[in-house]
């Protein structure tokens, strides 16, 4: 009999600790999404004020920029979907790969093999991204619940 009562509280502990635990991790998932989503907004902010305030935009910036819309983007679907969408990773490193190669061409006379190898870089980023595509479409993770899902187009948000 006492076996009984005891596995029955160690049962209704274990539920409220669970459920302690999972609000804990909401808690922390929310304010950190809040904090990187500012301070991407922050960042992408100061970006753009800092061209105004010099009067010109380069490609690096506008490059800059695109990188803080994509981060801003991830924050925003996964908020909204509870997964990192890789593709948004790697979107990212190609920007600022494209943005170093750009920068670093800008700055030297004459090319070098860091021209080459970068490009290789992001040709392979682009073909990794050919791949999470077919693979998100092929083998997708989550089913859709509905039409009003973000389409396949729209930087669908089933990727892990």
């Amino acid at each position: 009999m006492k076996q009984n009562q005891a596995n029955r509280w160690r049962s209704h502990i274990h539920q409220h600790a669970e459920s302690t635990g999972n609000l804990l991790v909401e808690i922390f998932h929310y304010l950190a999404l809040f904090a990187i989503g500012g301070m991407t907004a922050w960042a992408g902010t100061l970006a753009a004020l800092d061209m105004l305030a010099k009067g010109s935009a380069s490609i690096d910036d506008i490059l800059l920029l695109f990188i803080y819309l994509e981060l801003g983007a991830m924050v925003g679907i996964y908020f909204k979907t509870n997964h990192m969408p890789v593709r948004f990773l790697i979107y990212v490193a190609i920007t600022a790969l494209t943005r170093m190669m750009i920068s670093d061409i800008s700055h030297h006379d004459a090319p070098d093999m860091g021209v080459v190898y970068i490009s290789g870089a992001i040709l392979l980023l682009a073909i990794a991204v050919l791949v999470v595509r077919y693979a998100s479409a092929r083998f997708p993770g989550v089913k859709p619940a509905s039409p009003q899902q973000v389409s396949a187009e729209s930087h669908e948000g089933t990727e892990r």
